[in-house]
């Protein structure tokens, strides 16, 4: 495929580099106690946005590909529509999609399964359970559960990864009590056996992404595949026994948990079985899918793989093919503006810490992994801390801040940065921690911003999805940590070099994230591709 930009005939670009700034987790919500943005010290980004071409973008619902306005966004669909230029349909509107018109499962991929346990060997599903819809969504697992009990299964079990972050921090028995009853009902009327096997908290079992720490990948590895962790009698005796014992622990950091009976464990992965991971986004369900399907494999002491047929909901990554076989295809999503660019020869480069690394790379690129073109590319990645990040509010911004300097100075056309703070401590659900990461993040954008200005370049500051703007909720007088994403519309705003760069804020009807990729291919002095959705700035009358 042969790409091609137009210059601009009536725009000259400015001469000094163009920086994408994305504040990860930084929406614009209502001021109330909870709002960690709206009680930060933010002295520059308040004067850029007063100063500077400021306008606001959807980063939500169908604005980011997803199903309905009550689904918030997210880093995958946020950045995928901030790379692309253009909405497309993601994961969870896809597999709702599939299951509703039943293409899922009349996939040979599915049959396959049907077939293979009849009979014999175990169907085990591994994912989120959540209705967050952010990774997964917990009625996708039921529709696979009631169809499989249907064609005649036998066995099913169930690896539940809790989740506490797209969800309340404290709502896993909302999500456990029902699947054990739904399985235990399944069970008599089918006259099968169907439970929940092993599980854990997202952030500490099994849903590492970026290799960030493979520990994670091995515990969930040896819960779900050997059996191996501390064991109870179910799932949500599990959930009540770590509550009990600690009760500052949430779900996300959950430890691993194995279900036993007098036998054992109840649900070892073995050879015969197969295994579903259902989870349809992909950066937290590759390292999983690898451990699973990669014959020469180093990242932990394995053992013996067991001989089984994996799928993923979706394919996780498009470059390397992981996993090899999957239920739903995934958004094919081409022609991004990362193309673009390295067909016009344009020099860039791409900048987070190790947790929002794939965020400026993968989801931008179209979830492929991988350089465009090596020669015009520059990718570095800062490793992130392995804690709890509000115990270390800055993370790596101060690093990425340096280095980011040091690269706007060799002479790249166009760089773009993402801080994890506002999203990463976000997460937490503890104020203080957020607002001392959106003052970090404030300060740092502050540096970046004065240093392409006396370049003579163009900043552009935005975020993909709010967080931090609600870190708590009020009910009966009681503050309830909220650790999830918001539905609020996040900053746009550019800051030029120039006293008068020749274009103005466009009249564009429900913009969102969608639209910034013309924006920047404008600031670059070259036309967008026609499908591309309108630029946010149009040239001065």
């Amino acid at each position: 495929m042969t790409l091609t930009l137009t210059p601009l005939s009536s725009y000259t670009p400015a001469e000094g580099p163009l920086l994408l700034i994305i504040m990860d987790g930084f929406g614009i919500g209502k001021p109330y106690p909870g709002n960690a943005i709206h009680l930060a010290r933010t002295p520059m980004l308040d004067r850029y946005f007063a100063d500077g071409l400021y306008t606001q973008l959807k980063a939500h619902g169908p604005a980011v590909g997803l199903p309905g306005e009550d689904d918030m966004g997210n880093s995958e669909v946020g950045h995928n529509a901030l790379g692309a230029g253009r909405v497309f349909d993601q994961g969870a509107k896809l597999v709702n999609k599939a299951i509703a018109e039943g293409t899922l499962f009349e996939g040979a991929l599915w049959k396959d399964i049907v077939a293979r346990h009849r009979e014999a060997g175990t169907l085990h599903f591994i994912g989120l359970l959540s209705d967050g819809n952010v990774h997964s969504h917990i009625d996708h697992l039921y529709a696979m559960i009631d169809r499989a009990a249907t064609q005649g299964v036998r066995r099913i079990r169930v690896h539940a990864l809790l989740d506490g972050r797209d969800v309340d921090e404290k709502s896993a028995l909302r999500y456990l009590e029902p699947l054990e009853a739904h399985l235990a009902m399944r069970s008599r009327e089918h006259n099968a056996d169907y439970r929940i096997a092993s599980g854990g908290g997202r952030m500490n079992v099994t849903m590492d992404r970026y290799n960030a720490d493979w520990r994670i990948v091995e515990r969930g590895y040896k819960a779900h595949v050997c059996g191996e962790g501390r064991s109870f009698a179910s799932a949500s005796e599990a959930v009540r026994s770590y509550y009990a014992e600690n009760a500052e622990m949430t779900d996300q950091y959950m430890d691993s948990f194995v279900v036993v009976d007098d036998s054992g464990p109840v649900g070892r992965i073995v050879d015969g079985d197969s295994v579903v991971f259902f989870n349809f986004r992909g950066d937290r369900a590759i390292e999983f899918s690898r451990a699973m399907t990669e014959t020469d494999f180093h990242e932990f002491e394995r053992g013996p793989l067991p001989d089984v047929l994996y799928a993923g909901m979706m394919e996780y990554d498009g470059d390397m093919h992981i996993p090899p076989r999957y239920m739903v295809n995934p958004p094919s999503i081409e022609r991004t503006v990362s193309q673009y660019l390295c067909a016009a020869g344009v020099r860039s480069f791409a900048i987070s810490e190790t947790q929002k690394f794939g965020h400026v790379t993968y989801f931008w690129n179209g979830n492929n992994s991988g350089y465009i073109d090596e020669a015009l590319e520059r990718y570095v990645e800062l490793p992130s801390d392995k804690i709890e990040f509000d115990k270390a509010p800055k993370m790596k911004a101060l690093e990425i801040t340096e280095a980011t300097l040091g690269m706007l100075d060799e002479g790249y056309r166009f760089g773009r940065v993402n801080f994890a703070n506002g999203d990463m401590v976000g997460h937490s659900g503890k104020l203080e921690p957020a607002i001392e990461a959106v003052e970090t993040v404030d300060a740092c954008v502050g540096r970046l911003v004065e240093r392409v200005l006396a370049l003579g370049g163009v900043a552009v500051i935005t975020a993909d999805h709010g967080n931090s703007d609600e870190m708590f909720t009020e009910k009966n007088g009681e503050r309830i940590p909220k650790t999830s994403h918001t539905l609020n519309p996040v900053p746009f705003c550019i800051l030029d070099a120039r006293q008068h760069p020749g274009y103005t804020l466009a009249p564009v009807a429900d913009a969102g994230l969608a639209n910034v990729a013309a924006t920047l291919l404008y600031l670059l002095g070259y036309a967008a591709p026609e499908d591309y959705a309108p630029s946010l700035i149009v040239a001065r009358a």
